[in-house]
């Protein structure tokens, strides 16, 4: 195995110097779903020193299309994506040094993993989640590589502190739709091209080659060969709440009580409890028998059929309620389990 990096020792803007750096480098990615492990698998390949993966979800049969880390049997057992994700990279290196993380992503969270990280990649799906990493990255000065991949569609830029305007400067500019794979579909070429270019970034960040980052956004559609290079430099905010002279990063601002939002693009309402006594999952089971609900129990969560619907239960009594758009319900049903 010593000869491992050679290829990538070879690549001049890296050499020896570079391969050290990465050696030694640490990105946290949110999200470990097509683009999450498609990049995961790229850095640890590389060589990456420690990579960081969080994510609320787990393996489903429609991920297999794109998501390239799973596999049959992962869906068949519902393992979450950051347990399978952690058993493929480790089989490709056996040295990796990787935290998964199973949970949702709010600002102390992030803060706390952030601060073991040189940079951080955007593998979400939503707004909301990336305005909370771009106002991480601008806290704590690291930069974020946005990816987003929609149909044959693919769009990166990397958010730098200091030398480009922020992701909420950009929201004029944004579609007030936010389209996802989930509700107008996605082809993995799609999907390889935008980790490919996230990648890409995060290795010219970590190498020492921050100088050759992109400067202008790119949006490619690899069905019908267009390609679109955009500048985004003078759509900076001076008063940007995130990036300006008086930042008070908005989305950090801590929330009250237990959160329940409907997932982007899914028929999905999920329940995030904060502060109180979290249930083991043994007392969730014991909650399903005392309703006569049919469950399943997995190391990792309790699943059990209520009121028609499909419900997933965390360790850390985080709930998913599927083929669920109302929050008033979702919220009836949470305290009809758990008070």
């Amino acid at each position: 195995m010593d000869n491992r990096y050679s290829r990538q020792i070879l690549f001049k803007p890296i050499g020896n110097e570079g391969q050290d750096r990465i050696q030694h480098a640490g990105v946290l990615i949110i999200g470990c779903g097509a683009l999450g492990t498609a990049v995961a698998e790229t850095l640890i390949r590389a060589g990456i020193g420690k990579l960081i993966i969080a994510d609320r979800d787990y393996v489903e049969a429609s991920n297999l299309q794109r998501q390239q880390l799973f596999t049959e049997q992962d869906a068949i057992d519902g393992t979450p994506k950051v347990v399978a994700a952690v058993d493929r990279l480790k089989a490709i290196r056996s040295d990796a040094q990787i935290t998964p993380v199973l949970d949702h992503i709010d600002g102390p969270l992030l803060e706390k993993l952030v601060k073991e990280a040189d940079i951080i990649v955007d593998a979400t799906d939503n707004f909301e989640t990336r305005l909370l990493i771009n106002d991480v990255a601008w806290k704590n000065g690291i930069p974020w590589i946005y990816g987003a991949c929609v149909g044959s569609t693919s769009t990166i830029f990397p958010f730098v502190p200091g030398n480009s305007a922020c992701f909420r400067c950009l929201l004029p500019i944004l579609p007030a739709v936010n389209e996802t794979c989930d509700t107008s579909g996605i082809i993995a070429p799609a999907v390889q091209i935008t980790a490919a270019h996230q990648s890409a970034e995060v290795l010219k960040w970590v190498s020492g080659n921050e100088g050759a980052m992109r400067k202008k956004v790119l949006h490619y559609d690899s069905w019908t060969n267009t390609n679109v290079d955009a500048g985004i430099t003078r759509m900076k905010n001076p008063v940007c709440e995130t990036c300006g002279s008086e930042p008070s990063y908005p989305s950090l601002q801590a929330g009250d009580g237990t959160n329940y939002a409907v997932l982007c693009g899914r028929d999905t309402v999920q329940i995030t409890p904060s502060g109180g006594r979290i249930l083991t999952l043994d007392e969730v089971e014991e909650v399903a028998r005392r309703l006569g609900s049919p469950y399943r129990k997995t190391p990792y969560f309790i699943e059990m059929n209520s009121n028609g619907y499909r419900c997933i239960v965390f360790a850390n009594s985080r709930m998913l309620i599927h083929g669920l758009k109302d929050i008033r319900t979702g919220r009836k049903m949470y305290h009809q389990f758990f008070g």
